[in-house]
């Protein structure tokens, strides 16, 4: 069976002119509507589904983004693979702006967000101690360094809550755990798409050195965007790579079988609506 590989960032990054049989889908969740429409084209026999994270025009802060409702909405669509692109701030030197970075590892700081499918009568627990998958990421570094892209792997990232950057005094703290970037979106992003048992992995534009620098200037929005406005062109070929050779993975890993033994709800004490709404999720294993 064909693979189809769902792309959260962006609006910019589906203008693929390779991209084929284009359709809108205008998508409702039991948790509400996504960012934004999901765009679904072809690449060869792979199927891509975009969703804009912050919907058209960059209207939603990252809290205010309805991150159940675009997992849900991708998984209704059939999404296999999950890959989340990411502006990020670089905690260490040898990560510079306009580098890639495959994080492994996530320390998760936001607080408030609605962060799991469960609930509503149906408990369960997820093993999270390996957040991305291992061959999606693999995936993803060898078709950076095969594009000769400065590419770092097996990174932490801090997802913070935002929107402000972070002080200083953060910003070393977050150095003083061995991090290696920070961003806004990656959480709960990643939680949801393991319960949701997709391939998630992410791909983080690195376009600033935070603030921990004493020999320069505070993060300001304007360098952040013309540095990711740079970073597009290499992750629209980044997803193009990655979307012609999506069906060479086997899906060996544990993502597919992410709910097998998490719920912990016995099936008779669950409400049939509840059941039934909750499918596209938890279809499998209930």
């Amino acid at each position: 069976m064909s693979q189809v590989l769902a792309i959260i960032g962006g609006s910019g990054l589906y203008s693929l002119p390779e991209l084929k049989n284009i359709q809108t889908h205008n998508v409702t969740t039991p948790f509400g509507d996504p960012s934004s429409a999901v765009i679904e084209g072809q690449i060869g026999d792979v199927k891509l589904l975009f969703i804009a994270r912050h919907g058209e025009g960059h209207v939603l802060l990252p809290s205010e983004v309805n991150y159940r409702a675009n997992i849900f909405a991708l998984k209704q669509l059939g999404a296999t693979h999950l890959l989340s692109i990411s502006a990020v701030g670089s905690l260490k030197e040898e990560i510079e702006p306009g580098d890639l970075v495959i994080p492994a590892q996530y320390i998760d700081k936001t607080n408030g967000r609605k962060s799991t499918f469960f609930g509503n009568g149906i408990v369960g627990h997820v093993m999270f101690a390996h957040p991305t998958c291992p061959e999606l990421r693999q995936l993803l570094y060898q078709r950076a360094t095969s594009m000769q892209y400065k590419v770092h792997q097996d990174s932490t990232l801090v997802v913070m809550e935002g929107p402000a950057f972070s002080t200083r005094a953060e910003s070393n703290l977050h150095r003083s755990w061995n991090a290696d970037i920070i961003g806004m979106t990656a959480m709960p992003e990643a939680k949801l798409a393991r319960e949701a048992e997709l391939c998630y992995a992410t791909l983080a534009l690195s376009t600033d050195y935070d603030c921990w620098r004493d020999d320069e200037e505070e993060v300001s929005v304007d360098v952040v965007l013309e540095t990711f406005r740079s970073n597009v062109e290499k992750a629209r070929k980044m997803i193009l790579a990655t979307a012609q050779s999506l069906n060479e993975l086997q899906r060996k890993c544990r993502c597919p079988k992410a709910l097998d033994g998490a719920v912990m709800t016995q099936p008779s004490h669950i409400a049939a609506s509840v059941t039934e709404k909750m499918a596209p999720i938890f279809g499998r294993v209930l």
